[in-house]
């Protein structure tokens, strides 16, 4: 079963660390353990890492973004954060993480320096972790309650659909009144103030310092529940290891390089000339393949001339097929081949005694001629059907169109015997 190492950063008043490993169910495989990180990083072969920083210095919001892409709405966090950032814009990194229905979207923001310091610290002890995340966007959400978290003189507070915040203060009762929890002591409120109903969760240690706090503090609560974690906050965070304000901070220019980009930069130059190897075959084969298509497309234009030549008023689909069909068919045609050539001899010598006559076209189908001639007038179109019929051939004239330069005629001829069509 998949394990996670959750490690905590120290604080900055500490060295000292705290971490846990889990299973993907989220169950602990042993105590929490504490020491330094390069101590932690021991327990870190083999399974994922993920790290959680103070979310004192990690600024947790939900603002309402426009829909867009990852860009736009990078450029659109920082204006709708504005009113809450005290530092130059250009000084801090904001993470962007899932965007609700409404559009509020989880967002983390923190100094790039402290980031920086950070990651330096975890690749220096030997840790690399995928996840980075504010250790108080892991704090349960009750939809009833307001959830509290005390840990030293630090307070993180999460009312129900609102993300967590902490405040640092030297005594509870002030962090109460910072947060917002309870009016301040000193205040006259101009109406009653409605109270509040709270769980506080906090170690043995932390409980014994500061019963008597929690004790004078309860009239000024509807309720508050007080929850000890006896093995520390940890495994309690744990549980809430997939909360939608759990936004990993190694994004964008702290995102995390995968292994093989390192394998990457070793190979690249390799690499690089083979695609320019690959870039040079594929244009070489590029150039051949235009030369090719040039080639072919004269060839379909000769013969698309020499078929309208051919066979006129025929459409074109398979020409190299229709041309050999027809071939076949003067062939098979009782006529044949030598009665073809007669035909074509009568036909040239009848032109030659009726001028000036001249012929335009012809086509030959199964012992039948269609001629398409032009003749000075309808006398010259008479001397031609003579002459044909002294050659043996029968001419019937199918029409004749007077035209600039006297009279064009189509003409149908069948040699003698042969049955009209």
């Amino acid at each position: 079963m998949a394990q996670t190492l959750i490690v905590r950063l120290p604080s900055p008043a500490t060295a000292e660390t705290e971490w846990l490993t889990i299973d993907a169910a989220g169950q602990s495989s042993g105590p929490v353990q504490r020491g330094t990180l390069a101590q932690a990083a021991g327990a870190a072969a083999g399974v994922g890492v993920v790290v959680l920083a103070p979310a004192t210095e990690v600024l947790l919001a939900a603002p309402v973004l426009p829909p867009g892409n990852s860009a736009k709405l990078a450029r659109a966090t920082p204006f709708a954060l504005e009113d809450q950032l005290s530092e130059d814009i250009d000084r801090l990194h904001f993470a962007i993480g899932p965007r609700a229905a409404d559009g509020a979207t989880a967002v983390a923001v923190v100094a790039r320096d402290a980031l920086a310091a950070w990651i330096r610290a975890l690749e220096t002890a030997g840790l690399a972790p995928r996840t980075l995340v504010a250790d108080a966007a892991w704090m349960p959400e009750n939809p009833g309650q307001t959830v509290l978290w005390l840990e030293g003189d630090r307070l993180a507070v999460r009312r129900p659909q609102t993300p967590p915040f902490v405040v640092e203060a030297t005594s509870l009762t002030a962090a109460f009144e910072v947060a917002g929890l309870i009016g301040e002591s000193s205040a006259a409120d101009a109406e009653p103030r409605a109270l509040e109903s709270a769980i506080l969760y906090l170690t043995p240690q932390d409980w014994e310092r500061v019963r008597d706090d929690v004790e004078a503090l309860l009239p000024r609560f509807e309720t508050l529940r007080v929850q000890l974690l006896p093995d520390g906050a940890l495994p309690w965070l744990a549980r809430g290891r997939d909360a939608r304000d759990a936004v990993n901070l190694l994004q964008g220019d702290f995102a995390r390089q995968p292994a093989y980009v390192d394998r990457w930069r070793e190979w690249r130059v390799a690499a690089y000339l083979g695609i320019a190897l690959l870039g040079v075959h594929v244009a070489t084969d590029t150039a051949r393949i235009h030369l090719a298509d040039a080639a072919s497309a004269r060839a379909e234009r000769d013969i698309a001339a020499l078929y309208a030549a051919t066979m006129p008023g025929v459409p074109m689909r398979e020409p190299r097929a229709q041309m050999q069909a027809r071939l076949r068919a003067i062939r098979a045609s009782s006529a044949g081949p030598s009665a073809f050539l007669r035909t074509m001899q009568s036909l040239t010598t009848a032109i030659g005694q009726a001028p000036p006559t001249q012929l335009q076209s012809f086509a030959f189908r199964q012992g039948t001629w269609d001629l398409t001639v032009s003749t000075k007038n309808v006398d010259a179109l008479g001397r031609l059907t003579q002459a044909l019929a002294q050659q043996g051939l029968h001419a019937d004239i199918q029409s004749s169109t007077p035209s600039a330069g006297g009279v064009d005629a189509h003409l149908r001829i069948r040699g003698a015997g042969e049955a009209p069509r």
